[in-house]
């Protein structure tokens, strides 16, 4: 994020490179039960985002070490394709690919009811087939559904999205453009029940005032994810049946 660029991010019109106002997200699509042989997935597409996420379990923790007599545990693992960006990546983990597994693994413990399954261990694989920008929303946002299509009891699905600053304007659902040229980054996560904020993180700087539009704004987005979230899980059982077979 360089905040620095001759190209024009939002114009005098408040209109965005893609076409967009400034509290519109991209286009998102979301499918639930896609595989077959996990207890759990999900398919995100957000803007050009594609996103895949399976869910293991609750099944017994190994390393036995690991393992917590009290509740169960969640271990997420985030990974992003080579095939994923334009300037291929290098394949294996990264200090950034750690730090999304362990945030998105924080933020589904604040819903799942892991005290119902003691010394077990829910895993939750994320992977990143295309990326242009808020891909840990997308994956968090996709776990979440696998999660729910797994039938392990939770308090709520968490949606995430990001907001942000470009050209001096606060916006929603940043592009790769806005993400590289912009001023900051919010990603959150939200419990929607109770509003509660279980995924916060800012990259870049902003004004007070800024800062809590960019909040506002993404309530209100996660929000709307949270809507086609619960709508592809309704699809994927309302006709009674698997999608599977």
């Amino acid at each position: 994020m360089s905040g620095t660029t001759d190209m024009i991010l939002v114009n005098k019109d408040g209109k965005r490179i893609d076409g967009r106002t400034p509290d519109e997200h991209r286009d998102i699509k979301i499918e639930a039960g896609v595989l077959a042989n996990a207890d759990g997935s999900a398919y995100v597409e957000i803007g050009k985002n594609k996103v895949l996420a399976a869910v293991y379990g609750p099944r017994e923790c190994h390393p036995r070490h690991l393992q917590d007599p009290t509740k169960a545990i969640i271990q997420c693992k985030y990974n992003m394709q080579t095939y994923s960006v334009s300037d291929r990546k290098r394949p294996g983990t990264d200090r950034r690919s750690v730090e999304i597994s362990k945030i998105t693994a924080e933020a589904l413990e604040k819903v799942v009811l892991t005290e119902l399954y003691p010394r077990a261990s829910i895993d939750v694989y994320i992977e990143i087939l295309q990326a242009n920008a808020g891909t840990r929303c997308a994956g968090l946002t996709a776990a979440s559904v696998a999660l729910a299509d797994a039938g392990i009891p939770m308090r709520d699905i968490v949606p995430a999205i990001a907001a942000g600053k470009a050209d001096g304007y606060v916006l929603l659902d940043l592009n790769k453009e806005e993400d590289n040229f912009g001023q900051a980054d919010v990603p959150m996560a939200i419990v929607p029940s109770t509003n509660e904020i279980v995924l916060l993180q800012m990259d870049g700087n902003m004004t007070r005032e800024e800062f809590d539009k960019a909040i506002e704004m993404g309530v209100r987005g996660c929000h709307d994810v949270y809507k086609l979230q619960k709508e592809a899980l309704l699809n994927r059982y309302s006709d009674g049946g698997d999608s599977d077979e």
